[in-house]
């Protein structure tokens, strides 16, 4: 706001000082109210519970609330306007925006590096053998993806399938059921699916795809407008949880830490981790950088963008440069 101060008298003036001052008061404020954030039980967002737990937030100088969620309600909670900011993979943040809730991905956590697969029942080695074949999977989400893209890289049609739409949950019984040759399903679903079944085996995984399945934190594009420096406060606190995970001294209290907020055991959870590979901040910048390879973010979500399209998860394809935002990302 501008004043003209030679047109104005002292009344005027000191009405406009209180402006001022009051607007003040209300940034202040406004800084003060905690970014809400939902994270939920992915290996690349459990980290988070060691800053809760360890008090790093508050250090930092920034106030923020991370909620606990199951993955797809706090995808509801923040399209709802509920969360400023959400953990989330890729192409949800895609399909979540086209449905309305528009969103910046300012941080990349991981890239799932084997907790998604393809099972093969008993006798099935490879996913050539799946030609003519039923597979369960959830149509629409992220290894239904997984799915297309294992088979266009060994050389087949994605017609060259029947799908058999399941929920993922669901997907253990259904193989078991010998009703399919294989499901898709993520981590532990898939591997409660292989303990059902003797025999089936992963004949496909996301580590032969290393950037097919982004995961970082969204924000909405309005919080990211008004707090930026308390968003960067935010990764900074990322990267000293990295830190603290990945040092030896300190990754069993991690681990721990971890697990007790998923609820299992740290022998049991070690095993996801493996399976979700923590970007380093160069790699994280590495992978900001435009290109159509799925190792770039920008490839990565067109890719994901063509097969919402394709597979009617929204009409229209997105503008892949409205979802990325890599500017709080330079190394401090």
């Amino acid at each position: 706001m501008r004043i003209a101060l030679k047109k104005i008298s002292r009344i005027a003036l000191a009405v406009a000082i209180a402006a001022f001052a009051t607007a003040g008061i209300g940034t202040h404020a406004k800084a003060e109210t905690p970014l809400r954030i939902g994270f939920s039980d992915w290996p690349g967002w459990t980290p988070w519970q060691i800053a809760i737990d360890k008090g790093w937030f508050k250090e930092a100088g920034v106030n923020v609330d991370l909620q606990w969620f199951d993955y797809s309600a706090s995808l509801d909670a923040f399209s709802a306007g509920k969360l400023d900011g959400d953990f989330i993979a890729n192409g949800d943040g895609l399909a979540i925006g086209a449905g309305g809730a528009k969103n910046v991905l300012i941080l990349l956590t991981d890239y799932s590096n084997g907790n998604d697969m393809v099972v093969g029942k008993p006798g099935i080695t490879s996913i050539k053998q799946l030609a003519g074949q039923k597979v369960g999977v959830e149509v629409g989400l992220v290894d239904h993806l997984l799915l297309e893209h294992a088979l266009t890289s060994n050389g087949m049609a994605i017609s060259s399938v029947t799908l058999v739409n399941t929920v993922t949950n669901n997907t253990p019984q259904v193989l078991a059921s010998g009703s399919v040759a294989a499901i898709a399903a993520w981590q532990p679903i898939s591997g409660q699916a292989m303990m059902q079944l003797p025999g089936s085996r992963p004949i496909y995984t996301s580590a032969e795809a290393p950037g097919l399945i982004f995961d970082g934190l969204t924000v909405s594009p309005e919080s990211l407008k008004e707090r930026p420096q308390d968003w960067a406060k935010v990764i900074t606190v990322w990267y000293r949880v990295l830190a603290y995970f990945n040092d030896p001294k300190t990754h069993a209290d991690a681990l721990a830490i971890m697990a007790a907020r998923d609820g299992v055991s740290p022998a049991l959870y070690v095993h996801y981790v493996k399976g979700t590979h923590l970007l380093s901040r160069t790699e994280a910048e590495k992978a900001f950088a435009k290109s159509d390879a799925i190792s770039s973010i920008y490839g990565s979500d067109a890719n994901a963008d063509a097969f919402n399209v394709r597979n009617g998860v929204y009409k229209s394809p997105q503008t892949i440069s409205d979802y990325i935002d890599s500017s709080l990302m330079a190394s401090p």
